[in-house]
């Protein structure tokens, strides 16, 4: 009895000795944090929010709460999924767009026989060169054989519209054209000889070509119909003919959407894709969608209704970067209040500066254009092009298509070739269209006058001032626009921006004759 006694005893001072240790442990740390610092860990039982009012009991969320936190963060993570992957989108977008006037295998090329017009939506097209471009699906046709003809420039962008390679007079043909081999990413067989050999990351990719009309839009029309060549390896042999289906003035659609299609379409795009065409940072936001390659995207009615919200929140969001870019490298002039812009910050075609990725940088350039390639931003004078944007007046404020604007352009405007001012619909980043034929005005133009010292003045209105129909662009009221001053052989007075355009001024009284 007496040794279970001291046995009892023992067990008994042990304990008490561990709860005065734990005793003095809380009391330790409770001395050492102060009132404040526990209320920066800890969450009262009611807050507001933006996403309205959460509540607690003593930290742990009620069911309310835990939905409303759960379709905010679902929401969130299906906009960046919608503002990071613009670029796959769009060109997916394009695809589809031309699947639906029958260009619908990669040998059915798509081309503007008479130059792109307003009725095809086509992110900020031009109505000055002369394109040519199919959307080439390596896991239908395996390899293919691009039989290029001379005098192209044209490159190749993936499914998610990245850069691969240049063609024509900036790739290996150095212009004379050539034979080019195009290798899916699965592809483990021998490589013949003889081709521009070059193996892609995704099965689905971009291949675009301009040809110049310096010597006529015939003649180059003639040289790629007759000339360009795509079909599979395994048909080298007795090749299938190329098809060519005229776009200019066709009715069709090649827009991003803004509701839970975007979300379908890029989950189609996942399923063929190769799973390491994007890295595990970009397939976790799309899983945590429901996104996933190997299993089917079947959103709840709740889902649903996030990802449409999300695609509405995605699309104003990039709305506002580009009206009002919070980012560096933007504004062509920014020693000045200047409202010219670049669609590539900081000319960079990549968007990734010292290993970090410049998201609002490349959904700027995805939302409003297509196309990728370094030689877009590399300016060598008296070659290429390069172009200015204008989204807003000289005042900073949206352009309004009821009202008379002019754009000045000084003097001994710097170009080799011609330039050209075109209007877009801010709606869908497209032609502007209106009662003329093409919404451009440019140095090639018959119609078009300078002033007296050489320099040009340009107008937007729904009706000519008297006197300069030639210089005038019509707009729709009702609706605003945008514009892109192209430079054709740009010279070093604009590269250097010791010449520069006017800002584009609110007329409020007349314009002078």
């Amino acid at each position: 009895m007496t040794h279970h006694i001291k046995q009892n005893l023992g067990l008994l001072a042990i304990s008490v000795a561990l709860s005065l240790a734990a005793l003095f442990a809380t009391t330790s740390v409770r001395a050492e944090v102060s009132a404040e610092e526990l209320t920066t860990i800890s969450i009262p039982d009611t807050v507001e929010t933006a996403i309205g009012t959460l509540e607690f009991f003593d930290g742990v969320p009620n069911d309310a709460t835990i939905e409303t936190l759960y379709d905010n963060l679902d929401r969130m993570r299906a906009v960046e999924v919608y503002l990071n992957n613009q670029g796959a989108a769009s060109l997916n977008a394009m695809r589809k767009g031309n699947m639906g006037i029958g260009a619908d295998t990669s040998s059915k090329v798509t081309i503007t026989e008479q130059l792109l017009k307003p009725a095809s939506l086509y992110l900020t097209g031009n109505t000055s060169t002369l394109y040519a471009l199919t959307y080439l699906d390596l896991k239908a046709g395996g390899p293919l054989v691009v039989e290029l003809p001379p005098g192209m420039l044209g490159f190749l962008d993936d499914a998610w519209f990245r850069f691969i390679a240049n063609l024509g007079a900036i790739g290996p043909d150095k212009g004379k054209g050539g034979m080019y081999l195009l290798l899916p990413p699965d592809y483990n067989g021998e490589v013949p000889e003889g081709y521009f050999t070059i193996k892609l990351p995704t099965y689905n990719n971009l291949l675009f070509l301009r040809g110049s009309i310096a010597n006529g839009l015939i003649p180059a029309v003639e040289n790629i119909k007759t000339k360009l060549r795509i079909y599979p390896l395994a048909k080298a042999d007795n090749p299938p003919a190329t098809k060519f289906i005229n776009m200019s003035g066709k009715s069709y659609n090649t827009i991003v959407t803004r509701d839970l299609s975007f979300f379908e379409d890029l989950d189609a795009l996942v399923q063929v894709e190769p799973i390491d065409a994007i890295g595990p940072e970009l397939r976790g936001q799309l899983a945590a969608i429901g996104i996933v390659k190997g299993k089917s995207f079947n959103p709840d009615d709740r889902m649903k209704k996030l990802l449409n919200e999300a695609a509405t929140l995605g699309n104003a969001t990039v709305r506002a970067i580009t009206y009002q870019p919070r980012i560096d490298g933007v504004f062509i002039y920014p020693d000045t209040k200047s409202a010219w812009t670049m669609a590539y910050a900081n000319k960079n075609t990549s968007f990734e500066v010292d290993g970090t990725m410049g998201l609002d940088a490349r959904v700027l350039f995805y939302f409003n254009a297509t196309g990728v390639t370094p030689a877009m931003a590399t300016t060598t004078a008296g070659a290429g092009s390069d172009y200015a944007l204008a989204y807003l007046d000289a005042d900073m404020k949206v352009f309004d298509g009821s009202k008379t604007y002019r754009l000045r352009l000084p003097p001994d405007v710097p170009v080799n070739n011609f330039w050209a001012v075109t209007l877009y619909d801010t709606q869908t980043r497209s032609l502007l269209q209106t009662g003329q034929e093409f919404p451009t005005v440019g140095s090639q133009d018959e119609g078009i006058r300078k002033n007296t010292d050489g320099s040009y003045d340009l107008y937007f209105a729904p009706e000519p001032p008297e006197g300069k129909e030639g210089n005038w662009l019509q707009t729709v009221p009702g609706k605003s626009w945008f514009t892109i001053l192209r430079m054709y052989g740009p010279l070093e007075p604009w590269i250097e921006k010791t010449w520069r355009p006017g800002e584009i001024e609110l007329v409020t009284g007349e314009p002078s004759k």
